[in-house]
């Protein structure tokens, strides 16, 4: 197998974990948790530019204020009439911009494949923004687990099942989504948090390659 650097595997894993949660409404736990401290950790063992954006994430955070960030996360993502940047893989991968179509029960394939168990409190569609960064997550923790462990074939099953999602799914509509929520949000927040996804994801696509 190629080098497999554990230290930036596990800095992906917690970045890709960080980046999920502030796809949800935006509240106080953002900074009684030390997101944005632990985002910037991950960021720095990942590439200077990455550290970068997380940095102006975690400023913009501290500067917009709660009620503002929740104004623009609604605009952006729930309406209540036009939405700007629908958080739903279906939308942007389906030609009649559906919610619940049929990419979305592809994408719970790959959740059962992967052993990926949504809460049943969740309310949301399954191919959410949150949901596939979630399982991103998973699925490079599971692959740090197996090289920690010396399982190279489970290694190498879990990063070809990454790696399919990201070509059939998150790869795909990620780029128009944060295009869309660059150009329609008013905070820097958002618009931040739209350049570190794109660009994270990017990389994530393009890992196989590279390595």
């Amino acid at each position: 197998m190629p080098h497999y650097d554990l230290d930036q595997g596990i800095a992906r894993e917690n970045l890709s974990r960080l980046l999920a949660a502030c796809y949800y409404q935006p509240g106080p736990e953002f900074a009684e948790e030390r997101v944005f401290d632990s985002m910037l950790a991950a960021a720095t063992c990942i590439h200077p530019e990455f550290a970068a954006y997380a940095r102006r994430l975690g400023d913009a955070f501290s500067a917009e204020g709660g009620e503002a960030l929740l104004l623009d996360y609604t605009r952006l993502f729930l309406g209540p009439t036009h939405v700007i940047a629908k958080p739903y893989g279906s939308v942007w991968l389906e030609r009649e911009n559906t919610v619940m179509g049929e990419s979305t029960m592809a994408v719970q394939e790959l959740y059962r494949e992967g052993g990926f168990d949504m809460s049943e409190e969740f309310r949301e569609a399954p191919d959410h923004i949150a949901v596939e960064l979630e399982f991103l997550y998973l699925l490079i923790y599971r692959e740090n687990e197996a090289h920690r462990n010396g399982q190279h074939d489970a290694q190498e099953a879990k990063a070809a099942l990454r790696k399919r999602f990201l070509d059939k799914h998150l790869g795909r509509w990620a780029g128009p989504f944060t295009a869309a929520v660059k150009a329609g949000a008013q905070s820097k927040f958002y618009r931040q948090l739209a350049e570190l996804t794109g660009t994270f994801i990017n990389m994530e696509t393009g890992k196989d390659q590279a390595s």
